[in-house]
């Protein structure tokens, strides 16, 4: 059976979809015990980011949220629809923005750090305390600001090879 996903965006200044981004990072940190942060700085990082939301019907299954500068604030989805390509999805609309993005995933997230590197994010430090609770992160980068063209030939190239 086909799913039908439709990608929207929530752009700077707008919220339209912060509720429905917020219950899906709830529900995963009470899955996964990650994606811990209060929900006065999640709605005001996602209101000041651009948003890209996948949706099946009315749900929401994945999102990403983006600073100015390429930074990924949070990609979420839903643990049910893992290994289907939509995270995938959603960084490949980060990279259609900015020459290189950037993110941090906790140390101890073993599934997220396999997904970054898997899509060619390079581990750039390790951040001892980076998170509220005292958790450790690493500083990952994808793409070396080379031409939008570029990152996309090598981002499916990989993802090609690697599927």
């Amino acid at each position: 059976m086909s799913v039908n996903v439709e990608t929207r965006v929530d752009p700077p200044g707008s919220g339209e979809f912060a509720a429905s981004a917020w219950e899906l990072k709830e529900r995963i940190r009470e899955h996964e015990d990650v994606l811990k942060q209060r929900r006065a700085f999640f709605v005001d990082a996602y209101r000041r980011a651009n948003d890209h939301l996948l949706f099946e019907g009315d749900d929401l299954v994945g999102f990403a949220s983006v600073r100015r500068d390429g930074y990924i604030l949070f990609l979420a989805v839903a643990p049910e629809r893992r290994g289907e390509g939509y995270g995938k999805r959603l960084v490949a609309a980060a990279l259609q923005d900015h020459k290189s993005i950037s993110c941090h995933a906790r140390s101890t997230n073993e599934d997220a750090l396999s997904f970054y590197e898997h899509l060619g994010f390079e581990t750039i430090r390790r951040i001892d305390g980076y998170y509220e609770d005292g958790g450790d992160a690493y500083y990952l980068r994808l793409g070396d600001g080379s031409s939008l063209r570029e990152k996309f030939a090598e981002f499916f190239r990989r993802s090609v090879v690697g599927e």
